[in-house]
């Protein structure tokens, strides 16, 4: 917990104890211990299953709202906040400070299902539910929904304020949008749950809500296998490339960094962002068609050996082509080198003929060959660098993707790493190797 800032646990802190006064019963409010002890043990071993090795989800998704929303439906707005505690306190968080991280999702699922609760009461779902009247039911559980999911966002996007210094024009954006159809149809198995409950079947048959969610859930996990099966691919390529071509080790992950910080930037979304991360992990994969004495050739490259060299967009972009899940990326991995003037290769295209994702990568993987000490250059500081790829602008770069990387630098900073084995002596460029002015020149 050392490592968090101080801001944030002060934030964290903030949230959870609003979560404890939500807790607290009204005076003369009765609390049915029973169900609320039944929910919440269906939750936790919900939640505890969904998350295990068996699962194959990694991530804290809130796979089981249903069984959350049924309690704001069916119970008094504190009992019902009470039953998503025990879940969110004993299932794994997987990554440190472990306790501020189960403490953070516990007060944040109290919050929003006491606002959820509170809504249904105060128009009339409950008496719904208890009648059996699902088509009235339906207005008011929606409400219910839509503020829950409004408190999820609403505190989602004010962690990545306080904890990750995102601008606040952009926490928020798109969170609601993408969260409130999923929640919406939990929402619905959730009703479904709570007026079975109160029927004559009682909560056995509500049970039953699950079964599909549970399907829908499996599903979910077997996708999140084939995607993690997938990037261990990438990675086992990117680390082939960087053994085989050691001055440039890390080059790839650095430079999906920085394509992703310059996607973000522009307001892409979040999946879009993650296929220009692979685009700039995987950019140069194609140089495992290169011969390794070219990659690591000293002394000058002759005509042909430069020809051979730059045909590893081409190699590159027939080693993924096969790779679905990559998409646009795979266009990045072939343009990459492309320059806006028209003098690059493989296909000299010119300006807005080179797609938006290689003209992503080309500045990122730019921005990294200047930032970075190879064995024939010294690295230069961020900001020589920007101004390099700024005076390249237009002719070389995108001016729009050049803007977004110095504004993202600016803002959230960039730490440059040495990439060569032996950085701390530069030789001095021998003929015809890559020309420092020239960013993007490298082999």
């Amino acid at each position: 917990m050392e490592a968090v800032p101080a801001r944030t646990r002060v934030y964290v802190a903030c949230v959870a104890v609003a979560a404890l006064f939500c807790l607290l019963p009204p005076p003369g409010v009765r609390t049915p211990w029973w169900a609320v002890a039944l929910l919440a043990a269906l939750y936790a071993g919900c939640e505890r299953v969904a998350r295990s090795r068996f699962a194959g989800i990694s991530h804290p998704v809130g796979t089981f709202y249903p069984v959350l929303l049924a309690g704001a439906f069916l119970l008094p707005a504190s009992a019902a906040a009470l039953v998503a505690v025990p879940g969110a306190l004993l299932s794994p968080a997987g990554q440190r400070p472990v306790a501020l991280r189960r403490i953070w999702r516990a007060a944040q699922l109290v919050l929003g299902v006491w606002t959820a609760a509170r809504v249904h009461s105060a128009l009339g779902g409950r008496d719904a539910v208890l009648e059996g009247d699902v088509p009235y039911a339906l207005g008011p559980a929606g409400a219910a929904v839509l503020a829950f999911c409004l408190v999820l966002a609403l505190l989602d996007g004010g962690i990545l304020v306080v904890a990750e210094r995102v601008p606040a024009r952009r926490a928020w954006r798109g969170l609601v949008e993408r969260s409130l159809a999923p929640i919406a149809v939990h929402g619905l198995a959730g009703l479904m749950m709570a007026v079975l409950w109160r029927s004559p079947y009682g909560p056995v048959a509500a049970l039953l809500v699950l079964l599909p969610m549970c399907v829908s859930w499996w599903a979910f996990a077997q996708y999140h296998r084939e995607r993690a099966a997938h990037q261990a691919t990438i990675r086992a390529l990117v680390q082939a490339v960087d053994i085989k071509d050691g001055y440039t080790r890390g080059h790839s992950e650095r430079v999906g960094q920085a394509s992703m910080m310059i996607a973000r930037e522009l307001g892409m979304a979040d999946e879009r962002v993650e296929v220009l991360r692979f685009a700039g992990i995987l950019h140069d994969v194609g140089k495992l068609g290169v011969p390794t004495r070219l990659l690591r050739k000293d002394g000058p490259l002759t005509p042909e050996e430069r020809r051979v060299i730059e045909l590893h967009p081409e190699y590159g972009h027939e080693m993924v082509r096969g790779i679905g899940f990559l998409g646009e990326a795979r266009a990045a991995v072939l343009h990459h080198h492309e320059r806006l003037d028209g003098s690059g290769y493989p296909y000299g295209l010119l300006g807005r003929q080179i797609p938006e994702s290689a003209r992503v990568v080309a500045v990122a993987d730019a921005f990294d060959a200047m930032t970075s000490t190879r064995s024939y250059s010294r690295a230069r500081p961020v900001a020589v660098a920007l101004a390099e790829l700024e005076r390249c602008a237009g002719t070389q770069f995108d001016p729009v993707m050049v803007a977004a990387l110095v504004e993202a630098v600016g803002r959230v900073g960039w730490r440059p790493a040495v990439t060569a084995d032996d950085a701390r002596t530069p030789r001095v460029p021998p003929p015809g190797a890559p020309v420092p002015s020239r960013p993007g020149a490298h082999r």
